[in-house]
C-alpha cells in the first residue's frame, strides 16, 4: 500500500490485515510508518502475519522504487495486491496556483502511481493472478472550481488504468478504479484550509465519508475484479455518467449503464446548474465587496 500512513491508505492495509493479509506499507515519513505499523498490528488474526514498512518516495526515481519492492517481495513473497494510494492536493484558482504546483501534483498522484505499478506487474503476469488499485478522486470524473491542478492528475489515472486492464486481463489480472468522495482524512483537513469558498459551498452538496467505509468498499471491489469503485449514491451515479468505454466487470452493470445515464444525466445537470450558480454568486459578492473598499 503506498501512501499507506495514513488516510485512506491506512484504513486499506487495516482492512486487509484483517482478512490475514501480509502488508508492506509504502510511504515518505518513516516515523509515521512505524506509528501505524503498531495501530496495524493490533488487527492480527494469526502469528504469522507481517508488517513491512519502507521509507521511499515513489513519485522520484522509479529504479529506486523498483529496488525497493523487490526487496519486499523477497521477504513476503511476490505481490497479490498493490494499492496506490500516495497522493496530495493543491486548491486554488488557476491563475494563482504556482506552476510547480501542477509539476509536482503530477509527480506525486500520477508517477507515484505508475512506478510501483511498472515494478510489479510483471511478475503479476507471469504467476497469471494479481490486482492493481489506483485510488482516484470524484474529482477525477468531474473537474470543479478550484481543482485544476488536481483533477487532471486523478484524470489520468483512469487513462491509464484502462489501457493497463485491456493489456493484463488475459493474464487474469485485474485493475480497479476507485473515486472516493470528500473523506475524513489528514490530508482533506488539510487540503480545506486552503479551499476557494466556491470550492467549499460545491463540497458542502455532499457529506463527507469516513476513511474506514472507503477502504472496505475499495477492498471488496479489487478482491471481485471490479473496475469501477464508488461509494455511496452519489458515487454509483458519477461512475454510471462516466461509465463511457470503461470496462464492465458483469452483463448487470453494463445494463445498468444503458438503462440509468439519461436518467442520471438530467439529475447532473442540475447538479451542474448549482455549482455554476455557486460560482456567479461568489463572483458577484466579491466584486461588490471590491467596489464598496473602493469607495471607502
Amino acid at each position: 500500500v503506498t501512501g499507506g500512513s495514513s488516510g485512506i491508505g491506512k484504513c486499506i492495509a487495516i482492512e486487509c490485515y484483517k482478512q490475514g493479509a501480509f502488508i508492506t506499507l509504502i510511504a515518505r515519513d518513516e516515523n509515521k510508518l512505524l506509528q501505524t505499523k503498531k495501530e496495524i498490528e493490533k488487527y492480527s488474526v494469526n502469528d504469522k502475519q507481517v508488517v513491512l514498512c519502507i521509507s521511499v518516495d515513489v513519485s522520484k526515481d522509479y529504479e529506486q522504487v523498483e529496488n525497493v519492492l523487490k526487496q519486499a517481495q523477497e521477504k513476503l513473497g511476490p505481490v497479490d495486491m498493490l494499492v496506490n494510494c500516495a497522493g496530495t492536493s493543491v486548491t486554488g484558482k488557476f491563475e494563482d496556483i504556482e506552476v510547480n504546483s501542477f509539476e509536482r501534483l503530477m509527480a506525486v498522484n500520477y508517477l507515484g502511481s505508475v512506478y510501483p505499478s511498472r515494478a510489479v506487474i510483471a511478475t503479476m503476469k507471469e504467476r497469471r493472478m494479481g490486482r492493481i488499485v489506483f485510488v482516484s478522486s470524484q474529482a477525477g470524473q468531474l473537474g470543479l472550481f478550484g481543482y485544476t491542478a488536481y483533477s487532471p492528475t486523478k484524470f489520468a489515472l483512469r487513462g491509464l488504468a484502462e489501457a493497463l486492464q485491456m493489456e493484463v486481463k488475459p493474464y487474469n489480472v485485474y485493475v480497479t478504479v476507485a473515486y472516493p468522495p470528500d473523506t475524513d482524512t489528514p490530508g482533506f483537513a488539510e487540503e480545506s484550509k486552503t479551499k476557494p469558498l466556491e470550492t467549499k459551498l460545491i463540497s458542502e452538496t455532499s457529506s463527507v465519508c469516513q476513511a474506514e467505509q472507503v477502504a472496505r468498499v475499495i477492498v471488496k471491489d479489487a478482491i471481485q475484479g471490479n473496475f469501477n469503485s464508488s461509494v455511496g449514491s452519489d458515487g454509483y451515479m458519477l461512475s454510471i455518467l462516466t461509465s463511457g468505454m470503461s470496462p464492465v466487470t458483469s452483463i448487470t452493470e453494463g445494463l445498468q449503464q444503458v438503462v440509468c445515464m439519461g436518467i442520471f444525466r438530467i439529475v447532473g445537470l442540475f447538479y451542474l446548474g448549482s455549482f455554476d450558480s455557486i460560482v456567479r454568486r461568489c463572483m458577484m459578492q466579491r466584486e461588490k465587496s471590491e467596489s464598496s473598499d473602493k469607495t471607502e
